[in-house]
């Protein structure tokens, strides 16, 4: 694994403060590394971590190189919160069940506050429960929203796994520091608000690790013995009711894997440190014959000439190698320290193009330096010459495939040292290429050092047509910000103005004699906040292609700007669909209320776009996580795919949100009887959390290459239902789900195959056998409309503790039929009209109230009720009667 220090909180530590934090991760670990190989059966423990430091810490000769890891690569970041009270551990999840995680997050104060142990455990203990997260994709067995259900034998529950872990529902009102606790009352079928399950410190459950690690006696994953299927919690539901240890034994580490003989790992873990550093980037560009057609060899020297100018970070170093039949050096390492130095490298592009395809020669060439950013166009035999070659510099070679005659192996380059894959579609302006050059960032962690991308688009437009469009600066952007406007064939009218009126015409443009088919303009010092108007006319005869590009840095290193990332990738479940995610965030928290649309291009086919959503159905697992994702449906065979997203937020409508799959926060615990309670979880004010953001602008890519696609070819069934939900009012059931698509998220079904059943596991694993839900008169709706339907159960008187189980199917207009959705239970459940009793009241000497005649009581209460309500009424019809004799419209 890799473990990185984000830098930013670095400063408010001294040397000796660096030198007790460095030690912290490492304590962690190993004990971490024992707590695996009990938790695993005596297989999986840590092995060799490496940890990358900060460029900005002290330079120390023990510091290692980093060669092929970096901070966007980690598994594990450290870095402070954005907000005061968020030490939460949490690790980061986008796809489904058994899918791996993206990172584990913890802050520095959890790894120094020594109190924070009290509730969340041991730092080892939790980094395993987030290790389980992120490496076997399993999910928590506790639920924030829902903390007790009503179980099968008519009882209150904690949602927690096993079901043999002990304790008490306890209710803790505070008034200043000042608490007092006592145990929960019913409401409605539940207990009331604020009600936590407080376990008892000393145990008999090993399990388990997914629940509640902070228990001595928590050993185990829940295995399919110990697993509690009935609690609703997201290990159920993503993982169709398996228990954590069965998602374990089915991932590629155990079947690859043994049991190790020994009581504890034969390896004490050993320790890394690297440092991060100035990156220096060797660009190695193809100027073989195939670049002179389609203005390719123009458009390359644009893309190349952004990248130089916008992209590429104060402090690196960069060279420039050329190749065709033979390699040659442009242009040597040069560090950019200016405006200046980032001219000179341009001039050293190519403008011209002609030969044969030698990609080895241009490899050598480059892999002096650490990073390679290699663009190919045209396929070559000689790639498989380059087995020779030696990786152990630690060159990262960043491949860029610009149209579908790039070499297939174009990619092993990228999988051997660490590198981007991406990948242009083969147009006549250069905005594909720019936006791959475009992803190509610094890997330090340092987002105030990253150019980000605000705007990419091209467009055919007619004769005397108009692109006319806006872009949105927010206040955490706005440093070195530049348009760049391309174009096919002439020069076309321009002009951009800012939000306060003011004009930038084509005079305040560059065009490079060298390149005439391309303006940039440079916004002085911090670009003006709000929307820029931007204006592009085709004067031209005929219909040409423009573009537009925009990009910025952070307006201040202090302030986070709002990122977006996109990914795409395939499920691990059959048809194996692909999945597009986009994540928008704000260091580290999630943003809500973005539209977010992806487009996905192939050489020789048509753009799909393609809507992404936060909405916890279809593709997207969770709502509200700041994850968009949707199923991308419209795949046109085997190949290489781009895909480019957009996201705008507008600040009536977007805020920032809550971290999703946060580490239990323990309330407390029960040791000899007494509570002992902690101090309640830390709650952010609305204000903080919920605060509005302002509208911004941002675009990101990626490229997915996708083989095997036969199956994605052949039909595709509606998605699984996910949000099935079910509740029993006036003996009727009433259910309410998400509508699914007929081809996974798009479209409509045609038609649903609802069952119920008595038993959970039984309705899981035999649906066809189940009892019918009559549902012929039901017409699906479109994808991702609210469905609802009332229905009597046959058979089935309600009564009190009466539960049922409900499950789905979708169906198409094919047959092609969903997976069972999510088991939905209604229950009709009349809770006892006291408090829950505790363990150690009896009859006699601990009930309420000893030796006090209880009749006598309830008497004198229901008379005093009684009393009121006389008062009251004689009171109402008194004011009443003298309202009405001043108002005769209402007396009469």
């Amino acid at each position: 694994p890799y473990l990185a220090i984000h830098g930013f909180w670095i400063i408010q530590f001294s040397v000796t403060d660096i030198n007790v934090f460095s030690f912290t991760p490492q304590t962690m670990i190993k004990d971490a590394s024992n707590y695996l190989f009990e938790a695993t059966k005596h297989r999986f423990f840590f092995k060799s971590v490496k940890i990358i430091l900060p460029k900005t810490w002290k330079k120390n000769s023990t510091y290692s190189r980093l060669k092929t890891e970096s901070y966007n690569k980690a598994d594990i970041i450290i870095a402070d919160p954005y907000l005061k009270y968020g030490d939460d551990p949490y690790t980061l999840q986008y796809g489904g069940c058994a899918m791996k995680g993206r990172y584990i997050h913890f802050t520095p104060n959890f790894l120094l506050d020594s109190s924070l142990l009290k509730v969340y455990g041991d730092r080892g203990r939790v980094f395993v429960h987030e290790w389980a997260h992120l490496r076997w994709g399993v999910f928590d067995e506790y639920n924030y929203n829902a903390p007790f259900y009503v179980s099968e034998n008519a009882r209150v529950e904690a949602t927690r796994c096993s079901a043999g872990v002990t304790g008490k529902p306890i209710l803790q009102n505070c008034i200043g520091n000042q608490c007092a606790t006592r145990e929960c009352q019913y409401d409605g079928q539940l207990y009331e608000a604020g009600c936590v399950f407080v376990p008892d410190l000393n145990q008999n459950s090993k399990n388990s690790i997914m629940y509640m690690q902070y228990l001595p006696s928590v050993v185990e994953f829940c295995d399919k013995n110990t697993h509690n299927y009935e609690a609703p919690n997201m290990q159920n539901k993503m993982c169709n009711y398996k228990s954590t240890w069965e998602v374990i034994m089915e991932s590629d580490d155990f079947r690859n894997s043994s049991v190790v003989t020994g009581l504890a790992p034969p390896f004490e873990t050993t320790f890394q440190l690297l440092q991060t550093q100035d990156r220096a980037v060797s660009l190695v560009l193809d100027v073989s014959g195939s670049m002179l057609s389609y203005n390719r060899i123009t458009n390359l020297r644009t893309a190349a000439e952004v990248f130089l100018i916008q992209i590429i970070e104060v402090g690196s170093r960069v060279g420039i190698v050329t190749f065709e039949s033979t390699a040659y050096e442009k242009s040597p390492l040069i560090q950019i320290t200016s405006i200046a130095t980032r001219q000179r490298l341009v001039q050293n592009l190519p403008t011209t193009a002609g030969g044969g395809t030698n990609i080895c020669a241009g490899i050598e060439k480059g892999l002096q330096v650490k990073y390679i950013v290699l663009l190919q166009k045209r396929a070559t035999k000689m790639i498989r010459g380059l087995e020779h070659l030696s990786f152990s510099s630690g060159a990262i070679i960043h491949t860029i495939a610009l149209g579908p005659l790039a070499a297939r192996e174009l990619e092993e380059f990228s999988n051997i040292t660490g590198g981007l894959q991406l990948y242009a579609v083969d147009v006549d302006v250069p905005s594909k290429l720019v936006e791959a050059f475009s992803e190509i960032t610094t890997g330090s962690g340092d987002i105030s050092e990253q150019s980000i991308q605000l705007e990419s688009k091209d467009q055919e437009v007619n004769s005397l047509g108009w692109i006319n469009n806006s872009v949105t600066i927010d206040k955490t952007v706005g440093n070195d910000t530049f348009f760049v406007f391309s174009w096919s064939r002439t020069q076309p009218f321009f002009f951009v103005r800012d939000p306060k009126g003011k004009e930038y015409g084509s005079s305040d443009f560059t065009v490079d004699s060298s390149n005439l088919k391309t303006a940039r303009l440079s916004i002085n010092g911090t670009a003006e906040v709000g929307d820029w108007h931007y204006y592009i006319q085709n004067v031209d005869t005929i219909v040409q292609t423009l573009s537009v590009t925009v990009t910025s840095r952070a307006a201040s290193s202090d302030v986070s700007p709002v990122i977006l990332q996109a990914y795409m990738e395939r499920t691990n479940t059959a048809p194996y669909p692909v999945v597009v995610y986009a994540e928008v965030s704000q260091n580290f928290l999630p943003v809500l209320g973005a539209t977010v649309i992806a487009t996905i291009e192939k050489d020789n086919a048509a753009a799909v776009t393609l809507p992404l959503f936060d909405s916890g159905t279809g593709a997207d697992m969770t709502k509200n996580d700041g994850i968009y994702s949707g199923y991308f449906t419209s795949v046109s065979g085997d190949g290489r795919y781009s895909l480019k997203v957009s996201a705008q937020g507008r600040n009536q409508t977007v805020r920032l949100g809550r971290r999703q799959n946060r580490a239990l926060y323990v309330p407390g615990y029960i040791e000899n009887g007494k509570i002992q309670m902690n101090a309640p979880r830390p709650e952010l004010a609305d204000e903080e959390i919920l605060a509005n953001l302002e509208s911004f602008s941002r675009t990101s890519t990626s490229s997915i290459k996708l083989d095997n696609t036969g199956s994605l070819l052949q039909g595709l069934p509606p998605c699984k239902i996910t949000d099935l939900d079910a509740y029993i009012e006036n003996e009727t059931i009433v259910l309410t789900w998400t509508a699914p698509g007929g081809d996974l998220d798009s479209g409509k079904a045609d038609h649903y195959i609802i069952k119920s059943g008595a038993d959970l596991l039984s309705l899981r694993d035999e649906f066809d056998n189940a009892t019918s839900v009559d549902s012929f008169h039901l017409i699906p709706q479109e994808a991702g409309s609210t469905e609802t339907l009332k229905f009597k159960p046959e058979n089935l008187i309600i009564e009190n503790g009466t539960i049922i189980y409900i499950a789905m199917r979708a169906v198409d207009d094919t047959n092609l039929t969903s997976d069972t959705s999510n088991i939905a239970k209604a229950t009709w459940f009349i809770p006892p009209k006291v408090s829950v009793p505790t363990d150690d009241e009896d009859n006699t000497s601990d009930g309420v109230g000893d030796g006090i005649n209880i009749t006598l009581i309830v008497a004198v209460v229901a008379g005093c009720v009684v009393l009121v309500c006389i008062i009251v009424s004689s009171t109402v019809c008194i004011l009443q009667n003298q309202k009405k004799r001043r108002d005769p419209a209402i007396r009469m």
